[in-house]
């Protein structure tokens, strides 16, 4: 067998004119293709690197300001594709005035929140800054004309009435970034930081920090009203009543019932009414509008909230009742007035909403409870009093607040007894996707839940496009080309073979089996589609090096417009020889069918 391709090798010295010509007109074929992947790789990969290196192409952000909710955010982190995810705020809350180190003069930038992972700053010479940190965008840094490492003085105003308050810190200036992350002046922090400025410019305070300012105390909701009157409503006052009140209905409301609500029983002297709408929530103005209405009467509005999702301690489902009373009111139904007094609007202060009165079996001085609302709250209530209570009784406005708890996210501070409205949502968002094929992808699922986006979804398409034009044009010549070279490897091959019959007939006659000269023109094939593969190899790189220096002015440096991966590479070595091989055996099989008894007659 170690035979065969050392005779194939002589014959084809020993033709050299031939086998010149043979892989001459091979490499003529393969070269241009060679040339053709180089150029398509080349190109579209330049595009593709340049785009992939600047995060600009991989993000998403809305076109309009809308909220979004924190598990909107977990739901999307974990979407395949998605690289890097963080909240923003208003645009007009995310205007930072940046004092200048020298002059003292303030420059207005915009406040960008970041987070670890951020591809804009880790892919363009930045650190993700952590507390009291910033990293400045190129145009930023010029102006304070800071680098890395200097100290930078922030000022957050507002406008409260009619004076201006402002609140000051100084932070470190973590990195700047390149100037290809963007030419805008902007500033970018956590989002804390960010939060709190937007928190801080809508009144509130950032204790944290020490910026002064409200407490976002949640409002008060309720399912409807008991009203007691000392005589009955004729139809057009009861009519009157919901008109311009914000209630739909005014309906005789049952003793036993009101009992339930309000913790104590309703005298027979009074007249019960409920007041509610059906499906909406009843808002202390509400109340306000109907005490109006009833001014001039002897009559007590008391709000309500039904069927809260209570839990105590041991996890067993529980009732509370509401009371607040003023004198005045606990005189009309007979009742005691309750520690905390009457209904003031507004969640009490701190410790008053927290207390509770309870029946006489109770034992201990606190009383948990747990509300299962859009964030669940546990509370330890103080107790304050015992009595003949059908259940415990506090005051009406800590049953608003779990209410509105059910609704909206709060935050309860058990060491104040204080509760606090949790943000409700963000105003936008930053979105990286890992690589540009995922943004198409993930602007397509935004669009479905009816997001308008700002993304380079078309550039991006139109890369996608060229890519694949560009490959169904390269296979389209190159099966051209491949049918050609083929089928002149074929025919010269199969010519070989007559041309030397009566020398493969003398190998048969010399004891060479029929499979040892089924591969001679095997070998041949390979040889010589090895030799016409390193012509075109060289032919290519020839080119290739005249193709890129021809282009280098528009090149950045290590890109290159004519290139061909090593895969790629061995891929063309693997299907040329694949092809010689199976463009021999046409040749190979006439081989086969020589008989060595020719080789006789012709001698």
């Amino acid at each position: 067998m170690r035979l065969i391709p050392g005779l194939a090798a002589s014959h084809l010295r020993h033709d050299w004119i031939l086998t010149l010509c043979l892989v001459v007109a091979l490499a003529a074929v393969i070269a241009p293709l060679l040339v053709l992947m180089g150029l398509k790789s080349g190109t579209i990969e330049t595009l593709r690197e340049r785009l992939v290196e600047d995060p600009v192409y991989r993000e998403i952000r809305p076109a309009h300001t809308r909220e979004f909710a924190s598990e909107w955010f977990e739901q999307v982190a974990r979407w395949p594709g998605v690289d890097f995810l963080t909240p923003t705020i208003l645009p007009l809350s995310s205007v930072l005035q940046v004092v200048h180190p020298q002059g003292g003069r303030n420059e207005l930038f915009d406040l960008i929140p970041t987070g670890p992972g951020d591809p804009l700053l880790l892919e363009n010479g930045a650190r993700i800054p952590g507390d009291g940190q910033l990293v400045l965008s190129a145009e930023a840094a010029r102006r304070m004309g800071v680098t890395a490492g200097d100290a930078l003085q922030v000022r957050v105003t507002r406008t409260r009435g009619t004076r201006t308050e402002e609140a000051r810190e100084t932070f470190q200036v973590l990195s700047v970034l390149d100037a290809r992350a963007g030419s805008l002046p902007r500033v970018y922090a956590p989002l804390d930081l960010v939060v709190d400025v937007e928190a801080f410019k809508e009144g509130y305070g950032a204790p944290d920090r020490g910026w002064a300012g409200d407490t976002p105390e949640p409002f008060l909701s309720f399912d409807g009203a008991i009203l007691l009157l000392d005589e009955p409503l004729d139809p057009i006052a009861r009519t009157g009543l919901i008109i311009n009140t914000g209630f739909a209905r005014l309906t005789d409301a049952d003793g036993q019932r009101v009992q339930q609500r309000l913790g104590v029983p309703v005298p027979e002297s009074l007249t019960a009414y409920d007041v509610f709408t059906p499906g909406s929530a009843v808002t202390v103005s509400n109340l306000r509008a109907i005490e109006q209405k009833l001014r001039g009467r002897e009559a007590v509005v008391l709000p309500y909230v039904d069927q809260l999702p209570l839990v105590d301690a041991q996890g067993r489902e529980m009732v509370l009742a509401g009371l607040s009373l003023s004198p005045r009111q606990a005189r009309l139904l007979q009742a005691p007035v309750p520690p905390w007094g009457g209904f003031t609007g507004r969640a009490a202060s701190a410790g008053e909403l927290t207390s509770v009165l309870v029946p006489k079996d109770h034992a201990g001085d606190s009383l948990q409870v747990t509300s299962a609302g859009a964030r669940t709250l546990t509370l330890h209530l103080d107790v304050v009093g015992a009595g003949d209570w059908q259940h415990p009784v506090v005051p009406v406005e800590l049953l608003g607040v779990l209410r509105t708890g059910t609704q909206r996210a709060l935050t309860y501070r058990g060491e104040t007894g204080s509760f606090e409205m949790a943000r409700g949502g963000y105003r936008g968002f930053r979105l990286y996707a890992r690589s540009i094929d995922d943004v198409p992808a993930l602007a397509a699922r935004l669009q479905e839940q009816g997001l308008e986006f700002v993304a380079q979804v078309e550039a991006i398409q139109r890369i996608q496009v060229l890519d694949e034009g560009l490959g169904r044009l390269f296979w389209l010549i190159a099966l051209l080309g491949i049918s050609g070279g083929t089928a002149v490897l074929v025919a010269s091959l199969y010519a070989a073979v007559e041309r030397l019959r009566r020398d493969l007939g003398v190998l048969r006659l010399l004891g060479l089996a029929r499979w040892h000269v089924f591969f001679f023109p095997v070998a041949q094939g390979v040889m010589i589609a090895a030799l016409g593969l390193l012509a075109a190899l060289g032919g290519y790189a020839s080119l290739a090096w005249a193709i890129n220096r021809t282009f280098s002015s528009e090149l950045a440096p290590g890109e290159r417009f004519c290139t061909l991966p090593g895969e790629q590479i061995l891929m063309a070595i693997a299907a040329t020889l694949a092809l010689a091989v199976l463009a021999s055996l046409v040749a190979a099989w006439r081989a086969t069918r020589i008989d060595p008894a020719e080789a006789i007659r012709e001698h």
